[in-house]
């Protein structure tokens, strides 16, 4: 696609659910994506520099991730979707659903980022340790130990790089934030959910709280016993939220 190649992982059958990802978890077919694939057609690409997409140079703002989202959605032949994004994808998601939101049906926001919230800043992720990254992402300890005892392969420190530097072409400056993503989202107008952790460092549960008031009609989740990792952590229940979400909302709408 344009300048370069994207990977695309996509699984299932019924209703087309784009997945956009946080600034890690990309290249990865992963439990939640695989219990989403039994009830929906599920579409998760990488970024453009994330995972195992190309860079791709005429993509290099928040501005233009959105626009090389219509442009796949495009060939994908893909017209009306659900949308579901964590973190950095929730932001991306956010972008994309009150530029078309006559296409996107429902929205589900986990953990995102995307707004300024002076009162709770999000985690500077540049200078966070990988240690205490781990802590910050899962809320079971014997996950955090399990990660900590199982030191990065070089190939993954490598991924990792490629994926931070993508991650700064987008979210450096300014830091995390779009300053005018506010006035957009009273645009969107498909029903909305925002999941939010119990605990989350990275991103603050302000953050969710501040999406939740400002798309029409949305409403807000806390996930127990969750971290800001929450759909890598307990990808069976996130999964369930997220489905239940989908057909309760369709049953509400007829």
């Amino acid at each position: 696609m344009g300048s370069g190649e994207i990977s695309l992982f996509r699984k299932g059958s019924g209703r087309p659910v784009l997945f956009l990802h946080a600034a890690g978890g990309a290249g990865n077919w992963e439990p939640f994506h695989e219990r989403m694939s039994e009830a929906v057609d599920l579409i998760a690409p990488d970024h453009p520099g994330f995972g195992l997409s190309d860079e791709l140079p005429e993509v290099a703002t928040m501005a233009d991730l959105v626009q090389h989202y219509l442009r796949l959605l495009d060939v994908l032949g893909v017209d009306r979707f659900d949308l579901v994004g964590a973190s950095f994808g929730g932001w991306t998601a956010a972008e994309l659903a009150s530029t078309i939101p006559d296409r996107v049906e429902h929205l589900v926001l986990m953990a995102p980022a995307g707004l300024s919230v002076p009162e709770a800043p999000p985690a500077d992720l540049f200078s966070m340790a990988p240690p205490d990254l781990v802590r910050a992402l899962f809320y079971d300890d014997a996950l955090v130990e399990a990660a900590l005892s199982a030191p990065p392969t070089p190939e993954q420190i490598a991924q990792t790089e490629k994926d931070m530097a993508a991650f700064a072409r987008f979210a450096r400056d300014p830091y995390l934030h779009d300053p005018e993503l506010p006035a957009r989202l009273p645009r969107i107008s498909c029903p909305a959910l925002v999941i939010a952790a119990e605990i989350d460092v990275i991103v603050p549960r302000a953050h969710s709280e501040a999406y939740a008031k400002a798309i029409p009609g949305a409403e807000l989740r806390d996930l127990p016993r969750t971290r800001h990792g929450l759909h890598h952590e307990r990808p069976d229940e996130v999964a369930a939220e997220v489905l239940g979400f989908l057909a309760g909302s369709d049953a509400t709408a007829r």
